[in-house]
């Protein structure tokens, strides 16, 4: 169980380091006003997290431990808007377009909501 945490948490900071590092060089790259390089960080993380998910789930490719440290680790450091994405996937690949778009509602708007407040909250302070 040590073992598996401290993969987890070394894959954690890997992700966050790559992370920082992509979406920075992008940013930089672009010079916009759009935050292109979360964008590219978000999508690209959907796009690993599915990969990573297929091969373990349909190719068996991977063992539950080295899912757990890509998937918790690195993906959940990288980006966790691939987790959200992934989760409202399969709301919807289970037909279930009420929950799904709840989920994209609430999380989006109570986010927002909740970034607002924190920034209210800290002036306060």
């Amino acid at each position: 169980m040590l073992q598996k945490m401290v993969l987890i948490a070394l894959a954690g900071a890997v992700g966050t380091l790559a992370r920082y590092g992509l979406s920075g060089l992008i940013q930089r790259v672009s010079g916009g006003d759009l935050p292109l390089g979360t964008l590219v960080v978000n999508i690209l993380g959907c796009f690993l997290f599915g990969l990573v998910w297929a091969l373990a789930e349909d190719r068996l490719l991977l063992e539950e431990q080295t899912r757990m440290v890509l998937l918790g680790g690195f993906m959940g450091a990288f980006t966790t808007f691939s987790t959200f994405v992934f989760d409202t996937g399969a709301m919807v690949r289970e037909a279930q377009w009420l929950l799904a778009t709840g989920n994209m509602l609430v999380q989006t708007g109570v986010g927002l909501a909740a970034l607002y407040g924190g920034i209210v909250v800290g002036r306060l302070s």
